[in-house]
């Protein structure tokens, strides 16, 4: 039977090849998919989101900024003193504060007005460094990370709910001007400058700190990039175009398609049984939600048809979800010759007692596969972007560098993951990677918006003349 799984691996190796070529057509999709959801809205499976964010941060910005991070379970709120270009972000405070099930279920009142108290409660401990200035209303980015049709810089309305979210009367409505009517009940003084979403915020935190960040990447639990195109490129932009010349473009990349991913039988079961069938494809195959998911499915297939591990099949491996990313990283970077850890994950998280070395092996086999298909497909990902900005190729006489920033736990903590895509982007560029930077930018949530409120603030032209 041991040969009925090494045939399953074989096979599964096959089928998840990613020789550069295929990246190559991969990145060209994606670029032409840009370009088609950018001229109108519906022609394409990029959403290509105007995020109506035309002035990114630029490290000048003065004074207290608030931010709100509402992205699931749990919300943050965060207030961050700016010291312009010398001092930069000086101080920041935080809290997070948990949603109680009843209200994420409530109505939209009940929600935004648990919001708005704990935003007032935090307001109140303002002390020390962060003295607002008098006569100044107090400025917030607000991150939402929901489904959201944009409208400008500071509304959107709500087009669903997800997370376990379920509160209809807020579905349709400008969450901005919900939260708005919340602080007013309660008293509080704040003006919402920035909705924006997190991959957004990722990519402002990136060009505060450094300018020739031109785009964001988000590979955590989900994925999301993020750039910044010119404003003459985007047919679909309406009315006069910003005086930067530039806008924040939110691809929401997950729910890319093209013929030349390489999706194989197991892509398919886990999508026929998810939530979004047909949907996020290109998120299932590289974000941390679904790569320990692709693992499970292939070894119940393994235990099933090769009795891998024993005459039945583990009651725990029938349960979705059940190896997380950060599982099958541990069992990835197992170096110990008996790959203890791989047994004793194998052991706490699927019930298994005892397997041999053999079968552990092809565990750690199988995880390289999937991971390293996930890694190189978001190197494809990026060099998409870089191709549609004209950024792939040196051109001559220009010394142009490009920086793209990096925000997530699989990219920050799976290690494996994150060398094959930065040696794969490399193969991909060839001479012109010596142009192009990978940076790692956390926070883009939480100060990431509160950058963006102080680059929109109402005060600016004030501050400036």
């Amino acid at each position: 039977m041991e040969n009925v799984a090494l045939s399953i691996l074989r096979e599964l190796e096959e089928q998840c090849d990613t020789p550069i070529e295929k990246l190559r057509q991969v990145a060209d999709d994606l670029a032409g998919e840009m370009q088609a959801g950018l001229a109108s809205e519906g022609d394409s499976k990029l959403k290509m989101i105007i995020s109506y964010v035309d002035n990114l941060p630029t490290g000048d910005e003065q004074g207290l900024f608030y931010a709100l991070d509402l992205g699931g379970t749990n919300f943050r709120v965060l207030r961050v003193l700016l010291g312009g270009r010398e001092r930069r972000a000086v101080k920041k405070e935080s809290e997070e504060v948990s949603i109680p099930h009843h209200v994420m279920v409530g109505t939209s009142d009940e929600l935004f007005n648990f919001i708005a108290n704990a935003l007032k409660k935090f307001v109140d401990k303002e002390e020390g460094d962060f003295h607002f200035s008098p006569g100044r209303q107090r400025e917030l980015g607000f991150t939402f990370s929901f489904p959201v049709k944009q409208t400008s810089i500071a509304s959107g309305t709500l087009i669903r709910w997800t997370k376990g979210f379920s509160i209809s009367d807020a579905v349709g409505e400008d969450i901005v001007e919900e939260l708005r009517k919340a602080m007013e009940r309660v008293g509080l003084d704040m003006r919402v400058t920035a909705l924006v979403n997190d991959t957004v915020g990722t990519l402002a935190r990136g060009r505060y700190r450094n300018p020739d960040v031109i785009a964001a990447v988000i590979l955590g639990t989900g994925t999301n990039a993020a750039y910044v195109e010119h404003a003459d490129a985007i047919p679909k932009l309406q009315g006069p175009l910003p005086k930067s010349g530039e806008m924040v473009i939110n691809t929401e990349w997950g729910n890319f398609q093209s013929s030349h991913l390489p999706l194989t039988e197991h892509d398919r079961a886990l999508d026929a049984e998810s939530l979004n069938p047909g949907e996020q494809i290109f998120e299932k195959m590289i974000s941390g939600m679904y790569l320990g998911e692709v693992l499970r499915i292939v070894l119940c297939k393994m235990a099933e048809e090769a009795a891998f591990f024993g005459d039945i099949v583990p009651p725990k491996l029938k349960i979705p979800f059940i190896i997380r990313t950060t599982d099958m990283s541990a069992m990835h970077h197992d170096t110990s010759a008996d790959l203890g850890v791989v047994g004793s994950k194998l052991r706490d998280v699927l019930e298994v007692p005892d397997t041999t070395l053999k079968t552990r092996k092809i565990v750690v086999e199988l995880c390289k596969t999937i991971t390293i298909r996930g890694a190189r497909l978001s190197a494809a990902g990026i060099l998409g972007i870089l191709k549609k900005l004209g950024r792939d190729k040196l051109r001559k006489g220009e010394k142009q560098r490009t920086v793209i920033a990096i925000d997530g736990a699989l990219y920050e903590h799976y290690t494996k993951f994150r060398n094959s895509l930065e040696s794969t982007l490399k193969e991909l560029l060839g001479e012109a990677s010596e142009t192009v930077v990978i940076e790692l930018s956390s926070d883009g949530s939480g100060i990431g918006a509160a950058l963006l409120a102080a680059s929109h603030s109402q005060y600016l032209s004030l501050d400036e003349s």
